[in-house]
């Protein structure tokens, strides 16, 4: 079978995201091999990291990697276009010492190349994929292989989301207080919020003497620090699903308080609001800017009368794509379909 073949196989017999790009991973190895990896998904809006998933050498150096993957310009994948796949190697032309990401993170590893294969559609930039080689660089051959897997392994990933609207048996934590981290520029925890805690515990469990941060709020805080770098200006901020919720991750810089020199960054968690979890639901649906039209003016309360009149077309034109976004979505009512885009009971 065609890896191109046994990827969208995985794809239709996946049971999440996660498990989903294990398998991917463990079929790209066949062909592409590799030494340690990183994929880190991303809000599609704001291409800020939310669902991360490693292997590498050293996990207590991950607050490091990511803040070095943020803040070094050449090789950042938002400034990968046409092709999606880049290498290290060619990113530096050859001087991997121009690299501050290989210079101050990866030269201890003896990582001799990377190869970045960026998830990019009509729809967002869903993330992307980070393969480390220890010894020899990735040929044109395995790149002209991710390049052709790319467009598959992005519809896959995003369609893989959409089981994270349906809601679980696992309810999220309920908050009472602000969701509240704060970092230091090297992105190392200086204090926290107890209802921040809680959340942190669901994305990431550790044990009681431990406090987890996951990478979602350590990849928000890069941006800030990249934002300031003026490497990259997309807001500090991502959404991600957590058991029957949607979280929103923002991260901003504090300013100077009673004459002290310290700042930190702050990183706020909370619940996506209705219209924010709407906005992704219809990109991750894969919904035509008509369909989401549609959708928004649904989820405000409007009836089929009333969106024609909002969208100057027929009713008729607006019953056509109400049936277009339930065989996208897989809903096969107003009411179910509401509920899923916003989060409604």
């Amino acid at each position: 079978m065609r890896i191109r073949d046994r990827i969208e196989d995985l794809a239709r017999q996946s049971t999440g995201e996660r498990a989903l790009r294990v398998a991917i991973l463990d079929e790209i190895r066949r062909h592409v091999p590799f030494e340690s990896f990183v994929w880190l998904t991303t809000d599609p809006d704001s291409s800020v990291g939310s669902l991360p998933l490693a292997g590498v050498p050293d996990l207590r150096e991950v607050p490091t990697l990511i803040r070095l993957r943020y803040v070094t310009a050449d090789f950042r994948w938002t400034g990968i276009g046409t092709p999606v796949v880049s290498t290290l190697v060619e990113a530096t032309d050859g001087d991997l010492s121009q690299s501050r990401l290989w210079v101050e993170g990866l030269a201890r590893h003896a990582i001799s190349d990377v190869v970045t294969t960026v998830l990019r559609d009509q729809y967002g930039c869903w993330g992307f994929i980070d393969l480390w080689r220890v010894g020899g660089v990735f040929t044109r051959a395995e790149c002209a292989l991710l390049e052709d897997m790319a467009p598959i392994l992005t519809n896959a990933v995003r369609r893989s989301l959409m089981s994270t609207f349906e809601g679980t048996s696992s309810p999220s934590p309920r908050l009472d207080g602000p969701a509240i981290v704060m970092l230091d520029d090297d992105l190392s925890l200086h204090t926290q919020t107890l209802q921040a805690d809680a959340y942190l515990r669901a994305l990431l469990p550790s044990e009681g003497h431990r406090a987890p941060v996951p990478a979602a709020v350590y990849n928000v805080a890069a941006q800030v620090l990249a934002r300031e770098a003026g490497i990259d200006h997309n807001p500090a901020e991502a959404r991600l699903p957590l058991n029957d919720r949607w979280l929103t991750v923002r991260a901003a810089r504090t300013e100077p308080w009673m004459g002290a020199a310290d700042t930190f960054i702050a990183v706020s968690i909370e619940i996506a609001a209705p219209g924010e979890r709407t906005s992704i639901y219809t990109r991750v649906a894969g919904l035509s800017e008509r369909e989401g039209e549609v959708l928004r003016h649904l989820v405000t309360g409007r009836d089929t009368r009333g969106a024609a009149a909002q969208m100057f077309v027929s009713e008729h034109t607006v019953q056509d794509h109400l049936k277009s976004i339930f065989a996208k979505t897989g809903v096969n009512s107003r009411k179910m379909l509401i509920a899923r885009a916003t989060g409604a009971a």
